[in-house]
């Protein structure tokens, strides 16, 4: 485990309660995001292969959502905390801790994997190896969704977090990496800003050939 990840585990194990109340229910104000994940359930769906990975799914709340759209969904966060959280509250589906990087997932049997904001505290030379990852897990045709902090530009901007140091990044620039780990972007969505940064919410939707 690098230095920055052992910070961020430490960091969320100790906001799990507050965590979970603040984005429980986050999405029911956020339509625009909120549909992207439905799209990309509806997506998975017309691949015939329902499983999906959570990828730093926190408090499992988005799990328990593509559950909900009919996947076979379970979660991965680097944080026991988070963990034993969402094994609490949502009892039925599986959770595992594990590193985005090292996915307890056999190659190539997913339909989709969900990263949402979740791959925002890697640092950018450590990205694609991440990328790579999920791709390994990915059975061809399938999907991946990640949404990030946009920015203008055309380098990644590190910026505190409010939790801990995270990067922002110009949709280009993600979508190029996305290329270079074999993955086709067929869409993608940058709306208003997401905090008082100025950061635009960024959903970029890729295939696996």
């Amino acid at each position: 485990m690098t230095e920055h990840q052992h910070e961020t585990r430490v960091a969320y194990d100790g906001i799990v309660e507050v965590y979970a109340s603040m984005f429980a229910d986050r999405l029911e104000t956020q339509p625009i995001a909120r549909n992207m994940i439905r799209t990309f359930a509806e997506l998975v769906r017309g691949t015939g292969n329902p499983r999906v990975a959570d990828v730093g799914c926190g408090p499992g709340h988005l799990t328990a959502m593509l559950h909900d759209l009919g996947l076979e969904a379970f979660g991965v966060d680097l944080s026991p905390a988070m963990v034993d959280h969402a094994r609490r509250t949502q009892p039925a589906l599986r959770f595992d801790e594990a590193r985005m990087e090292a996915l307890p997932v056999e190659d190539g049997t997913l339909g989709g994997v969900l990263a949402h904001y979740s791959m925002i505290h890697t640092p950018p030379e450590e990205l694609p190896a991440l990328l790579a990852e999920q791709v390994r897990v990915l059975a061809p045709g399938g999907l991946l969704l990640v949404s990030f902090y946009g920015t203008e530009g055309t380098e990644p901007v590190r910026f505190d977090h409010k939790v801990t140091p995270a990067y922002s990044w110009p949709a280009d620039r993600f979508a190029e990496l996305l290329a270079g780990a074999g993955l086709v972007t067929f869409a993608r969505l940058l709306h208003d800003p997401a905090s008082e940064r100025g950061f635009l919410d960024a959903h970029l939707l890729a295939r696996l050939p």
